[in-house]
């Protein structure tokens, strides 16, 4: 573990998925702004290029449509091309499907399932290799509240990130003996552009209440996620507003 305080990821190289906006630019931010080199990865190139010229010269764009499955499969090379090894890795790009079942759009479900569980499993595996032959590393997959409650105005949803939280759990004993982490950060609604397909009166409650998260707190935990000693896993960290009534 890095001992500087004011930069504890100094010398580390990161990527960050779904990282033009949301959660993955507040993480990104976060990570740079503690000494990190980051590869904030994106399928927007203009919202990407925006955030990089925002984060300056330890922000390096990499364009990528993770669903098309030959550009996904490159997602280490293109780093390693970019910044020459990865340390961490945020898996964080993510769709939202929410509403009753019955009037889901099949297609949405697929390319929702496809991206958030997916994705996910596939990023993962592509870049495990690298850590293991470099004996440290750690990952973190955005999941979500969802994951540890039925939420039921968005089974779709909270389905794939049942099935993450698994995923986590169990890749995570596998290779905590390669020197390597893996925890998940699980937060309640997040301000953030997936809201809009919550059903609008839910959406309005929320907002009168008060409970909802901003981005920056969710990146502020990562970053606690990532600086702790190597000796310590934060297997998985659930925040919600104070106010958020399940």
């Amino acid at each position: 573990m890095n001992t500087n305080t004011t930069s504890p990821l100094q010398g580390q190289v990161a990527a960050v998925t779904g990282a033009a906006s949301g959660i993955g630019l507040a993480s990104a931010r976060a990570m740079v702004e503690a000494g990190a080199r980051v590869v904030l990865v994106d399928r927007d190139e203009a919202a990407l290029g925006r955030a990089c010229a925002e984060l300056g010269p330890q922000a390096l764009p990499l364009v990528l449509d993770l669903l098309d499955a030959k550009q996904c499969a490159t997602l280490l090379a293109r780093v390693l091309a970019l910044a020459g090894r990865l340390d961490v890795f945020h898996a964080n790009a993510g769709l939202y499907v929410g509403g009753d079942l019955v009037d889901s759009d099949p297609d949405a479900i697929d390319r929702m399932l496809n991206l958030n569980v997916n994705v996910v499993m596939k990023n993962v595996h592509n870049v495990l290799p690298h850590m293991i032959e470099r004996g440290v590393g750690d990952i973190i997959v955005t999941s979500s509240l969802a994951a540890h409650f039925p939420t039921p105005w968005e089974p779709v949803y909270a389905s794939s990130k049942w099935a993450i939280n698994c995923f986590v759990q169990t890749v995570r004993r596998q290779v905590f003996k390669h020197g390597i982490r893996v925890g998940s950060i699980s937060p309640g609604p997040v301000i953030t552009s997936l809201l809009a397909d919550w059903p609008a009166e839910k959406l309005e409650e929320a907002k009168a209440k008060g409970s909802l998260l901003e981005a920056s707190e969710v990146a502020n935990v990562v970053l606690f996620m990532l600086t702790r000693p190597r000796g310590m896993t934060i297997r998985d960290v659930v925040m919600m507003p104070t106010q958020f009534d399940l």
